[in-house]
């Protein structure tokens, strides 16, 4: 399918400010998250609780599992370990588009007794009640063989691999001696978790050689591919049910450890529901978290600040067990023209719990480090952080040479300027001062790839008496998928709303792509699109009751021609206290260029919530690893802090009207990851026009200002 401008899709639903679709239900209490799911008539088949046995070494062997005491508690009706848990049969699933495939050795759970990261299920209690079942965890005893283990992330070390080149183009150590005015500084990024509201939790049962699987996830399809190759079971025998996921972030976009063990508690006690529902703890060690990132940022400049040189050298680490890279320079290689750049990642292995995608990956530490860079270029030019950032405007993508579908970065800085009032700034860092505060302003871009992935499919039934029923097996993890999709539909089949019914989030419906990448929306909505038009093409637009058609979106619309990127810009206001480096952040601002808006209610939402995890992100967040003993040491949100209402201000979202006719039928573009890559850096930024202090390590504690 290729879009012109004549073949988007006419607007009447979209852009419209709908509530919610499933916002009575979940207000009220009725809409089922997993944990609360019912598999069987529970009067029948009362469910059971499974606590894991989690390895206290990094690195070695389990010698033994002492279960006797635990098995013998009233109510317990099973101890697991890798001496008797059933065997899974792995193997590689080319149809798993991207994400993960079923030879993952995280997923071998109670495979062997291999133990690769402290924290590892090792064993597992099957209980009739939650406290049960901790309980009798508490009592199985686990023998180790420990072997010594490497836990600590350090850039500096020799041991570390060659760094893989990324993008080089000309010579950027040549241009950074012969450039007027440059910048060469390490930024760091530390370890950061996912930690939605509803933490990860499944329901399942296998009876009569099918499973049954209500998991909170970004991708059922994905997740039953996954299950069906793990436990040899053919797909159409696993049904996997999450259509109300209580956020994700990236965390829920692949299958992790607790799942797979859900489900092999449940082979073993075939016909009796089991759930799993990970405690705070728990999530800081079993579902993956963002690496840290150190990244040294060369910029070269004329005396005019335009940009000939630009270099970002990113160090990371990765599991042992399971390869994951933040690919943190991306941002680095595409957001700015220059005609000599370098990007390049070197990653450490240790011995450490797999990582996996959080909000934004690659480009919320990318972005940090890139847009402190250029206030720092623009301080030492003599240049308004905006005016630099206009002079280095490119024309084409400075790495593809392509066009860009639209690029409204300019925009989003003019608007963004006008309506926070960055006129008349004094760019004199620490010169304002009120009431012991001192006030700084700070701003800067953000971008986010826009992108369609092939794959979904879409059905459309009609339903007689006008009605339209339009299923897809997509995610709503918060962002507003049941609302936005029936929008689309509904301009896409040219009737009201509310004569359209949208199923999803389970995987008996049409398949459908992950809930990441900010690809939703385009993906499942050019599906629906596709779907709509060959239903009309088909039935006319008087269709009998009952007609119906499902097709599937083979190729997403053509952009081999065009770069396609969706741009922003965030402005901050930044208080700290002059006499104890207390930060306080009173306002944040994002004006951005994400195409056509579907919706503005939850789009607004959507970007409101990537800038607030974006002050989250430059105040609070990080997670600490004691290489000792190769754990997180504050795995809980006493220790582990995220902002929460006090440290939450006046965050205002907008948007710049753009058309482009490329990137889908829609001419949307993603929201949900790009209010979180600009704003950590503009709070950084306002801090130091506050007192003069350049941070460049987050999170930005008031150690930092204290002289």
């Amino acid at each position: 399918m290729t879009e012109t401008t004549a073949d988007l899709l006419n607007a009447k639903a979209m852009g419209a400010d709908l509530e919610r679709v499933d916002g009575l239900a979940k207000v009220t209490g009725q809409a089922p998250y997993a944990f609360e799911q019912h598999a069987f008539d529970e009067r029948a088949h009362a469910p059971l609780y499974i606590h894991p046995v989690q390895s206290t070494i990094a690195k070695g062997r389990v010698t033994a599992v002492h279960g006797e005491r635990a098995a013998a508690l009233p109510g317990v009706a099973a101890v697991l370990s890798h001496e008797n848990a059933p065997r899974l049969t792995p193997e590689d699933d080319s149809d798993v588009a991207m994400i993960q495939t079923s030879d993952d050795r995280e997923l071998l759970v109670l495979q062997s007794d291999e133990v690769s990261y402290r924290g590892q299920i090792v064993a597992a209690v099957v209980a009739d009640t939650p406290e049960t079942a901790r309980e009798a965890a508490r009592l199985v005893g686990v023998d180790y063989a420990a072997e010594p283990h490497d836990a600590a992330f350090s850039p500096d070390s020799a041991d570390l691999p060659e760094p893989t080149v990324d993008t080089e183009l000309g010579d950027v150590a040549a241009a950074m001696a012969a450039a007027a005015v440059t910048v060469d500084a390490a930024y760091s990024t530390p370890i950061q978790h996912n930690n939605p509201m509803e933490p990860h939790a499944t329901t399942v049962v296998r009876s009569g050689g099918a499973l049954t699987v209500f998991e909170g996830t970004q991708a059922v399809h994905i997740v039953r591919r996954i299950l069906a190759a793990l436990f040899s079971l053919d797909a159409e025998r696993v049904q996997v049910i999450g259509p109300y996921v209580g956020g994700g972030f990236g965390a829920k976009g692949s299958v992790h450890a607790p799942l797979v063990l859900a489900c092999l508690a449940a082979t073993v006690l075939e016909g009796r529901p089991v759930k799993i529902a990970l405690t705070r703890r728990q999530m800081f060690e079993l579902v993956g978290y963002r690496p840290p990132t150190v990244q040294r940022v060369r910029l070269g400049a004329d005396a005019e600040g335009r940009i000939s040189a630009v270099g970002n050298d990113v160090t990371t680490h990765t599991s042992r067990l399971k390869r994951f890279v933040e690919n943190a320079g991306g941002s680095a290689a595409m957001m700015y023209a220059g005609e000599n750049r370098s990007i390049g990642h070197r990653v450490a292995e240790l011995d450490i719990s797999p990582a996996t995608f959080m909000r934004a990956p690659g480009h919320a530490p990318g972005m940090f480090a890139l847009e402190v860079a250029m206030d720092e270029l623009a301080e030492a030019c003599g240049l308004d952080p905006i005016e630099l950032r206009v002079r280095n405007e490119p024309g084409t993508d400075p790495v593809s040479g392509l066009p860009y579908s639209s690029r409204g970065l300019l925009d989003c800085l003019s608007e963004g300027a006008s309506r926070f009032g960055w006129e008349g700034r004094d760019p004199r860092p620490g010169v304002r001062e009120e009431d012991g505060w001192l006030v700084g302003t700070g701003v800067a871009a953000s971008t986010f790839p826009a992108f369609t992935m092939p794959g979904s499919a879409a059905r459309i039934r009609f339903a007689g008496e006008g009605r339209y029923e339009v299923s897809i097996g997509a995610a709503d993890i918060g962002t507003g998928s049941w609302t936005a999709l029936t929008q689309i539909a509904a301009d896409a089949l040219s009737v009201p709303v509310e004569d359209v019914a949208l199923a999803l989030g389970d995987s008996a419906l049409p398949a459908a792509t992950v809930a990441g990448g900010s690809a939703g929306t385009s993906s499942w909505g050019t599906a629906i699109v596709q779907a709509a038009r060959a239903f009309v093409d088909s039935h006319g637009t008087e269709p009998a009751a009952g007609a119906e058609l499902t097709t599937v979106l083979k190729r997403p619309p053509d952009t081999r021609g065009y770069s396609t990127h969706a741009f922003g810009a965030q402005f901050a206001e930044v208080r700290v206290r002059a006499d104890t480096g207390e930060v306080r952040v009173p306002r944040v601002l994002g004006v951005f260029a994400a195409g056509r808006i579907i919706n503005p209610r939850t789009a607004r939402s959507q970007l409101i919530g990537g800038m607030t995890m974006g002050v989250s992100m430059a105040l609070h967040e990080e997670s600490v690893i004691d290489p000792r003993f190769g754990h997180v040491v504050n795995h809980d949100f006493a220790s582990y802090h995220v902002a929460a209402n006090a440290d939450i201000g006046d965050v205002q979202a907008y948007w710049v009207e753009e058309h482009d006719p490329h990137v889908n039928p829609m001419g949307a573009k993603g929201i949900g990851e790009i209010g979180i890559t600009g704003t950590a850096a503009a709070i950084v930024n306002a801090a130091h026009h506050a007192t003069g202090v350049r941070v460049r390590a987050l999170p930005m504690t008031l150690d930092h200002f204290l002289r």
